[in-house]
């Protein structure tokens, strides 16, 4: 497939201008696009880890979520040497990074669809003052308890953090994935019973406590259903992509 033709049609769901509301940095992040691809690589994150599976696959194109470099090369490389030093390998490879990061987050079909979808929840919908959040309805209540867990068994994570300070039981619910903590009070607005998203700073715990609110604070990995839900969208695309999924990040021990 032309590999304009495809970064243009997944542009028309994911566009830049999503990233622009949030001071994002999205799109080829370095090398240069082929005239076609067919071997594309999926990753939450390109990194050291990474790069032997992308000499011995050589593919077309590598799409991250995470944005590989995030800012201007010149800024990012002056304190990161080991980026600067993995952007020249790949670089020299030939093997072009492209990034789809909070417009993947906040389109149709994309991250946060992917998390309501894996959580069963149904009438969803993105509240206007958070275009990123999506809010659905469980098909039946669930404890607060019993449904923590239950969302941990489906977004594929071993621990969470619960604040359980709001309604006993849970119908309505508000997800972001990544680092969206600070739009809980939006999801409470829109009378969700819980908001889950991830790294919720200490200041932020504290408010919903005060508040009375139900928090879910599940990893941030919970975004590595960016890789089978890109592959999915690319393959409806173009059936013959040959699509490499590298799910290589672990989560850290509890201890």
């Amino acid at each position: 497939m032309k590999t304009r033709l495809l970064l243009r049609q997944l542009a028309v769901r994911f566009p830049k201008r999503y990233a622009k509301m949030n001071h994002d940095y999205v799109g080829l992040m370095t090398g240069k696009l082929p005239e076609e691809v067919h071997k594309i690589v999926l990753c939450l994150d390109f990194d050291q880890e990474v790069f032997p599976l992308i000499k011995e696959n050589k593919p077309d194109l590598i799409i991250t979520h995470h944005p590989f470099i995030y800012g201007t090369k010149y800024r990012v490389f002056k304190w990161d040497k080991l980026k600067e030093r993995l952007c020249n390998e790949i670089d020299a490879l030939g093997v072009p990074v492209y990034s789809m990061h909070t417009n993947f987050d906040t389109g149709n079909g994309g991250m946060n669809d992917a998390l309501a979808e894996a959580l069963e929840l149904e009438n969803i919908y993105a509240p206007e003052k958070d275009i990123m959040m999506r809010i659905g309805e469980l098909k039946e209540a669930k404890p607060v308890e019993e449904f923590a867990k239950f969302a941990k068994a489906k977004l594929n994570v071993e621990y969470g953090l619960l604040i359980a300070e709001g309604n006993k039981k849970i119908k309505k619910v508000g997800v972001v994935g990544g680092a969206g903590s600070r739009a809980w009070n939006i999801a409470r607005d829109e009378g969700c019973d819980i908001f889950i998203s991830g790294d919720v700073p200490h200041h932020i715990r504290r408010s919903i406590v005060i508040e009375k609110f139900n928090y879910l604070d599940l990893p941030h990995e919970i975004e590595k259903i960016f890789m089978p839900q890109m592959k999915k969208i690319l393959l409806s695309l173009d059936p013959t992509l040959e699509i490499l999924m590298v799910d290589h990040e672990e989560l850290p021990k509890v201890i």
